[in-house]
C-alpha cells in the first residue's frame, strides 16, 4: 500500500507540539531562523537535543556544523512564529548571543543553545543533534501547534505535575503528582 504524503502529514499533524524558532549565524554574520515544531530531547548525559529540518529549507544549509539556538515560543508569539515561517511581519528583537555564539530571540519562553554533535540522513529532512551548552527558562505558557493551526493552553488548564523519581532504573512504573497527592499509574 502506497502512503499518500499529504494524508500522512495530516495524520502526523494530530500530534500536538510546541513551537520553536531555530536560529543560527549566517555566513555573512547575520542571524537566521526558521519556525520548527520537529524538536525533541535526546539525552540528559550528555545533554543532547534534536531538530529536524527540511532539506530544501535555507536554514538546513546554514545549520551544517554551526552552533544553533532552539527558541521555545510563548503563547503570545504567534506572529513571531509566522515571521520565521516565511511571512515577515515585524522587527525581530534579538538578545545577546548565547554562550556558544548562536543568536537567540528576546522574550521567548525558553532557549537552548547548542553546539553541533551529529547530523543524520532523515529522508527529505536532516536530523541535527546538538549538545546543550546553555539554557534558560522564563515563566509563561507555550504556543502550541495542532492540525495546521496555532493554539494555547486555556485559562482553565489544570496541569498534572510529573514526579521524576520514576525516571531511574525502575522507569517502567510511573507516578503522577497532582495537587491532591502522588499516585502510581
Amino acid at each position: 500500500m502506497a502512503i499518500d504524503p499529504k494524508e500522512l502529514r495530516r495524520c502526523l499533524g494530530h500530534f500536538t507540539t510546541g513551537v520553536t524558532v531555530i536560529t543560527c549565524q549566517g555566513e555573512d554574520g547575520t542571524p537566521h531562523g526558521a519556525t520548527v515544531n520537529a524538536f525533541t530531547a535526546v539525552s540528559l548525559e550528555p545533554p543532547l537535543v534534536l531538530v529536524s529540518l527540511d532539506r530544501r529549507s535555507r536554514l538546513c544549509g546554514l545549520l551544517e556544523a554551526r552552533a544553533f539556538t532552539v527558541n521555545v515560543l510563548e503563547s503570545a508569539q504567534k506572529d513571531l512564529a509566522l515571521h520565521f515561517a516565511g511571512r515577515p511581519n515585524q522587527e525581530v528583537r534579538w538578545a545577546a548571543d548565547s554562550a556558544c555564539g548562536a543568536p537567540r530571540l528576546d522574550g521567548t519562553l525558553a532557549h537552548i543553545s547548542c553546539t553541533p554533535w551529529q547530523a543524520y540522513d532523515g529522508g527529505d529532512h536532516v536530523l541535527y543533534v546538538g549538545e546543550v551548552q546553555q539554557f534558560h527558562i522564563h515563566e509563561g505558557r507555550p504556543l502550541l501547534f495542532h492540525s495546521g493551526q496555532f493554539h494555547h493552553l486555556g485559562g482553565d488548564h489544570n496541569p498534572l505535575l510529573w514526579d521524576d523519581s520514576a525516571d531511574g532504573p525502575d522507569a517502567g512504573v510511573s507516578f503522577i503528582s497532582t495537587l491532591a497527592g502522588t499516585r502510581r499509574v
